[in-house]
């Protein structure tokens, strides 16, 4: 019997559950989402989160340049968050002379033509819009190639973009940066575990967003610009 081994597995352990008591929960949560990516994302991870964290991102710079047209919302499965999105974008920019624009959205991990979560076609009918005929798409490099932009949106998106899509580095950004200033670099968490409530509440957070990013566009558009939302 290796009586040194077993100590010390139980030493481990004892620190582990010790650790686990004292570090605060954010601590943990960013240590387990850390260690959730793969060994050649994790420094990308932390590079971003670091970034973000000590403020050295420039706001101005987390949005899209004036001249983008074609738009990407990419999130984990394409049934919830991103064409919740791309239904909003389009909805918003409807009837709007000038706004000649091409909206679509993908999933990094999407399982094609997969239908929306029914809590998605639940909550998005509350904001008049329908999910009911979307199909999930699983994101293709044609389909970075093709796009101005690429929202994506939390880090777990962010990272698989950068890391599958390096080229596409310039045209990825968080969404959350229309949310309003206070949030503007946070995440937009995916609610496919966390009931329809919570899918409600995602979705008025993505409609400020959306809102805000066609009320940003220059108006030599032709665009008519409404009052920012700034409520989460």
């Amino acid at each position: 019997m290796d009586v040194e081994g077993t100590f010390r597995g139980r030493l481990v352990r004892s620190i582990a559950a010790t650790a686990k008591n004292l570090l605060p929960k954010a601590l943990l949560r960013e240590v387990q989402q850390y260690r959730a990516y793969g060994k050649d994302e994790r420094p990308l991870y932390l590079k971003i989160r670091i970034s973000d964290r000590l403020g050295f991102t420039d706001t101005k710079r987390s949005r899209v340049p004036e001249t983008a047209r074609a738009f990407l919302f990419v999130c984990f499965g394409n049934i919830m968050r991103s064409p919740m999105c791309e239904a909003l974008m389009n909805q918003a920019i409807a009837g709007i002379p000038g706004a000649q624009l091409k909206v679509t959205s993908a999933g990094l991990n999407a399982v094609a033509g997969r239908a929306a979560h029914p809590w998605a076609i639940a909550a998005a009918a509350d904001f008049g819009v329908s999910l009911a005929d979307h199909r999930a798409r699983l994101l293709t490099s044609e389909m970075v190639d093709q796009a101005d932009v690429i929202f994506a949106m939390d880090y777990q998106n962010r990272v698989q973009l950068l890391s599958l899509y390096p080229q596409a580095r310039t045209r990825v950004f968080m969404l959350s940066a229309y949310r309003d200033e206070k949030h503007h670099s946070d995440e937009i968490p995916d609610p496919y575990y966390m009931g329809q409530e919570e899918t409600q509440r995602c979705y008025r957070v993505l409609q400020t967003c959306v809102h805000n990013l066609v009320s940003s566009f220059p108006k030599e558009r032709g665009w008519n610009h409404e009052t920012r939302l700034d409520h989460s």
